[in-house]
């Protein structure tokens, strides 16, 4: 598993990668109320906007961790978004992804460097 600056989670499965936010995020944002999720078949760039998350605190986006396609996303989430505050680590991922280059995998940080980089 790897982490990014944003407080993405990236869990590697076969040829595609599952995203979703770390439990410090969750935390932070408070009680999820809202996500609008991708379409699947979606194209994405790195860095693009692609889930919008409200919670009683604030709004956030998360951003395209690799270049892909957007190949599920967990429909779940939308019907009962709290699921985030609840299980932001596993079953509240929110989408799976076929990156058309893994190589970005290795800037980012191991569980080790999350923790230090959240203090």
């Amino acid at each position: 598993m790897k982490f990014t600056e944003e407080h993405e989670w990236l869990l590697p499965e076969g040829d595609l990668i599952v995203v979703g936010i770390t439990a410090h995020a969750a935390e932070q944002l408070g009680d999820v109320v809202f996500i609008e999720l991708p379409e699947a078949g979606t194209e994405v760039s790195k860095d693009d906007e692609i889930v919008v998350i409200e919670s009683v605190k604030a709004a956030s986006d998360i951003l395209a961790p690799l270049d892909g396609e957007i190949v599920e996303v967990n429909e779940a989430l939308v019907d009962a978004p709290g699921r985030v505050n609840e299980d932001p680590m596993g079953e509240a991922w929110f989408f799976k992804m076929k990156p058309s280059d893994l190589s970005p995998m290795d800037d980012y940080m191991d569980e080790a460097g999350y923790n230090d980089f959240i203090g």
